[in-house]
């Protein structure tokens, strides 16, 4: 189970980006993700017009380092962070480690 999974808010906690908050888009692997609107970099990209790619200078967000990012936390309004714990019924859910409410309500 992973403390940061694809469709959190989490905040950026290093960085040049320090302070934002975002989306996670998508889990890279183990150790990086791709926040929404974090991290953009202007790449040049050749086109390719037989699968409509159009050339130019496009900005894209490139991934972060998971320690990088923490868990937002609404209840707090800052990043969190975040621990596991097995609940009655046998489900292993995160919880934040300053409120110890649960992040994963379903």
């Amino acid at each position: 189970m992973r403390r940061i999974r694809q469709g959190d808010d989490v905040v950026v906690i290093a960085g040049k980006d320090k302070g934002r908050r975002g989306t996670v888009l998508k889990v890279v692997d183990a150790e990086r993700v791709v926040v929404q609107n974090v991290n953009m970099v202007k790449k040049h990209q050749k086109g390719n017009p037989y699968t409509g790619v159009e050339g130019g200078i496009i900005e894209k967000e490139m991934p972060l380092h998971v320690s990088n990012v923490m868990l937002f936390n609404p209840a707090s309004g800052k990043g969190d962070r975040v621990g596991f714990r097995t609940l009655e019924d046998g489900r292993k859910v995160r919880y934040y480690k300053s409120n110890n409410e649960v992040v994963d309500a379903s």
